[in-house]
């Protein structure tokens, strides 16, 4: 199946054959759904912290960072395109629709006016407005990522998702000294970001007193799938070759792969407010990181432990706590296993990567959320499941998904390194079952897709879980422009 163009096709972009046969095996197969055993809830699998525990794991959080090697990961890649979705069709079809009409009614609110209307004629008709906020003729936010868009207006400046972060990250992804943050990127933006990054980076440091180590990677050509056509044989550009694409923000495990911290602190690269709003988050950020250390102390106590003479009554506390701390639950067939055998069950899921994950109340957003599923070996685990992994034929597991009482917002702080202290290789704890395929379009011709298992979902399926409730006033997503009209983010 593959020429020898093939090859060298592959070899040029680190692409093993083998990988491709795998691709090539799912298209034709597809992937198997997701086996939902039960929503996770709370005391069924999400954490609600009281008052007080917020306090304690927060303080916690502070009293250890000085000793910590703390790391904030955006996934900022991508391009802002469906965010302006709505005014693309009215620029195209010169009509106005339903969140156009909202756009116009109140576009003096929206942060970027100022600059937009430094842009304008003098009675701008619709149309300009749309070209000149849109298109490469002016500000060209169409194409942009939403990191580099004006989000929130300040009586002295206009800030970026970018800026926020950086000043959100001196509150929690720092030791006290200096605070790390690493942005995934697209090549095309990648100069945009480090001149706005230089031109930020020595007023904050001069007016914080804290030194800032920001990095940037790109999604790597090792990680792109190759797409066939509607007969799964390989749809080819026309000069023959194999046509590749971007596999989804799954790709980006290698980036976190490539990361190296103690503490990573994972964010959507939208969800961020003004200053005023901002206390829940970090207070929020630092109890689940707090709770996070305290899950590892208990990881590493535990697992001492079983490293002696271990009792009936040891392992009993060891396997109620993993279900209760780790979001596991152990199959029906460890329970036949003598106790040697169940004690090296035991400590191979204590030494995975962890990550506590920040859930919401579910109040209809589009997207996952969390729950107990079953593997292939029957075990029981704790994993954030998005609809497209359930199958919608099947009544019964469509009930289960649409059941959840919580949703996943992208709040995650992490845990890569094992028990001594060594980086994990986390392409060992993903779950490759979990990719999408997809149907798109090239040169009017069909083809499928392929999308690597989700960063959050499949990609740490094989990792220790722990799910707590956050406050919905921590998640302020920006989907459509108009949401940029909500007050979380008006900073009235």
């Amino acid at each position: 199946m593959l020429n020898s163009s093939d090859l060298t096709q592959l070899e040029k972009r680190g692409i093993q054959p083998a990988e491709v046969e795998q691709q090539i095996n799912y298209f034709k197969n597809g992937f198997p759904w997701m086996t939902l055993f039960k929503a996770a809830t709370p005391g069924e699998g999400v954490i609600q912290l009281t008052a007080d525990q917020v306090r304690e794991m927060a303080q916690k959080f502070d009293d250890a960072k000085s000793g910590l090697s703390i790391l904030k990961m955006v996934p900022a890649s991508g391009a802002a395109t469906r965010m302006f979705k709505s005014l693309f069709e009215h620029l195209q079809e010169g009509e106005a629709n339903k969140e156009s009409k909202v756009f116009f009614e109140k576009l003096q609110q929206f942060a970027f006016f100022p600059a937009l209307e430094n842009l304008l004629s003098s009675n701008p008709s619709e149309k300009e407005v749309l070209s000149k906020l849109l298109l490469s003729e002016g500000l060209g936010y169409g194409a942009l990522p939403k990191g580099l868009l004006d989000f929130h207006m300040y009586p002295e400046e206009v800030r970026t998702p970018l800026q926020e972060h950086l000043l959100e990250a001196i509150e929690y992804a720092s030791d006290g000294k200096s605070a790390k943050l690493h942005f995934t990127v697209s090549p095309e933006h990648r100069s945009r970001f480090e001149e706005l990054v230089s031109q930020l980076v020595p007023k904050l440091e001069k007016k914080f007193g804290i030194r800032f180590q920001i990095t940037f990677s790109e999604q790597k050509l090792s990680t792109d799938t190759v797409a066939v056509d509607m007969d799964n044989e390989f749809f080819r550009e026309a000069d023959g070759s194999m046509l590749f694409r971007p596999a989804g923000h799954g790709a980006l495990l290698e980036n976190l792969n490539d990361l190296h911290a103690d503490i990573i602190f994972i964010k959507n690269v939208d969800n961020v407010v003004p200053d005023a709003l901002r206390g829940p988050t970090i207070e929020y950020k630092k109890a689940i990181g707090g709770l996070l250390l305290s899950i590892l102390e208990g990881i590493k106590a535990l697992d001492e432990q079983l490293q002696g003479d271990v009792s009936d009554d040891l392992l009993i506390q060891a396997e109620q706590e993993l279900v209760a701390y780790l979001g596991f639950v152990p199959s029906p067939a460890y329970q036949l296993l003598p106790p040697e055998q169940k004690v090296v069950f035991l400590r191979e899921v204590l030494n995975r990567p962890t990550r506590v994950c920040g859930v919401v109340k579910n109040t209809g957003e589009p997207g996952g959320g969390p729950f107990w599923c079953q593997d292939e070996e029957g075990n029981s685990t704790l994993q954030l499941v998005e609809s497209a992994q359930v199958n919608p034929e099947d009544n019964g597991q469509m009930s289960l998904f649409k059941g959840s009482t919580h949703f996943n917002p992208v709040d995650l702080v992490c845990a890569t390194k094992d028990l001594q202290g060594r980086k994990f290789d986390l392409r060992n704890f993903r779950d490759m079952n979990t990719g999408f395929i997809t149907e798109k379009t090239k040169d009017g011709k069909k083809l499928k897709a392929l999308e690597l298992p989700g960063l959050w979902n499949g990609a740490m399926a094989f990792w220790n879980t722990i799910f707590v409730e956050v406050p919905l006033e921590t998640f302020n997503p920006v989907k459509t422009v108009n949401d940029l009209l909500r007050p979380a983010h008006q900073n009235a």
